[in-house]
């Protein structure tokens, strides 16, 4: 219990303009004391000083909500001062039985809610992983865009006068784009004004071709930085890999290939109910961005790799659906994937000739920290050794 690791907690509940904090101890859960600060460099820095003064830094622990959000400058600022933060995602409980609402209520349920909680969630690294993040928001609103933008000039097609539409009739989705991009407006007031808005759009789509292309240039770049070895997995591209390790975020987040497999919606949910046969339904939760990524690396197997092909064959002859078989390639994949990020070395070494043979290799036990020497606070994570969740 937390209780037996630290003596208090600070609960933290952001806004955009402030944050309020609340100090609560962690035996009899009485709040100490709270008050609010600037959502600015200086306001961070001031509730570390004003925590100072009321507990000690090596028996405290941060709880904020919100660490991709309105905390993360909050989480950051605690992670270069070397304290132990833990995210506060979601509330089991109302802040008041009474359905009282306050950001001070906020903060004392971010504090008093992690004390009794057994597993505690680390707040996802910055630096790479956020570039990726970033780019991957970016480069997903593009896509949207570009959709939108074909539609629209497929649109035009239909209504479009009829000289105009016998010219671009037959071609396909590039050589309309193509075509429509290098017209000069002319003819009378309804030509005119068609063939300029289809050409605004056709370049509005090669624009946003030209911006997602540099994204992914991007990508790949910062992968072959931080996790090389994806790369050089079969059906695993940049935007797929970026994806997988912006989700994944750092050694240790993920306790065990389980929880990965959990967080990326693969994990089997047991279906069967009486004297039914065990069957397992489609898992919706987890990360669905990560799920879309691992969707993608299975179709991409299945289409090209022979060993796939083989893999689901035995599947189907086992008695299973293709659908299912499916699934379990996609649980397969998360387990690859999760020891490749944890243990690339080992991983590399260690893999068979055959990737869908049953494996010998059995999960090592990993650190749910990152120390330095000597039992040091890690600077990544902010936690002790003793105080690994």
């Amino acid at each position: 219990m937390l209780a037996e690791l630290v003596q208090h907690v600070i609960g933290i509940d952001p806004d955009r303009d402030r944050i309020t904090a609340s100090l609560v101890e962690t035996r009899t859960r009485g709040e100490l004391a709270r008050r609010e600060f600037p959502a600015t460099p200086r306001g961070y820095l001031a509730a570390i000083e004003w925590a100072d003064e009321l507990s000690e830094a090596d028996d405290r622990v941060w709880s904020i909500e919100g660490t991709g959000s309105y905390g993360s400058g909050m989480c950051t600022i605690l992670s270069r001062h070397s304290e132990w933060v833990v995210e506060f995602d979601w509330p089991s409980t109302r802040s008041a039985k009474d359905g009282a609402k306050s950001d001070g209520l906020d903060a004392y349920r971010a504090a008093t809610e992690l004390i009794g909680r057994k597993k505690f969630a680390q707040p996802r690294v910055r630096g790479v992983r956020e570039a990726m993040r970033v780019l991957l928001v970016t480069r997903k609103s593009g896509q949207r865009s570009r959709v939108a933008a074909i539609n629209e000039l497929k649109a035009f097609v239909v209504t479009c006068p009829v000289e105009l539409r016998e010219e671009i009739r037959g071609l396909n989705t590039a050589g309309l784009v193509e075509r429509c991009s290098a017209w000069r407006p002319s003819g009378d007031a309804e030509t005119h004004a068609t063939k300029t808005v289809m050409r605004i759009v056709a370049r509005r789509i090669k624009e946003l071709d030209s911006q997602i292309r540099d994204i992914d240039r991007q990508l790949k770049v910062l992968v072959a930085q931080v996790a090389p070895q994806l790369l050089e997995e079969s059906g695993i591209g940049p935007f797929c890999a970026a994806q997988i390790y912006a989700s994944w975020s750092h050694a240790g987040r993920c306790r065990n290939d389980l929880a990965f497999a959990r967080l990326a919606g693969v994990a089997p949910i047991e279906a069967t109910s009486g004297q039914t046969v065990v069957k397992h339904r489609l898992n919706r939760g987890g990360d669905r961005q990560l799920n879309r990524a691992m969707h993608t690396i299975m179709l991409t197997r299945a289409r090209n790799d022979p060993a796939t092909k083989a893999y689901i064959a035995r599947k189907v002859n086992a008695g299973k659906s293709e659908r299912d078989a499916r699934r379990c390639l996609k649980r397969y994949i998360a387990r690859r994937v999760w020891r490749l990020l944890e243990h690339p070395l080992d991983t590399q070494e260690r893999h068979l000739a055959s990737p869908f043979q049953p494996s010998r290799v059995q999960a090592v036990p990993i650190a749910r920290c990152h120390t330095g020497s000597h039992g040091e606070r890690s600077r990544e994570t902010g936690c002790f050794p003793r105080r690994c969740p």
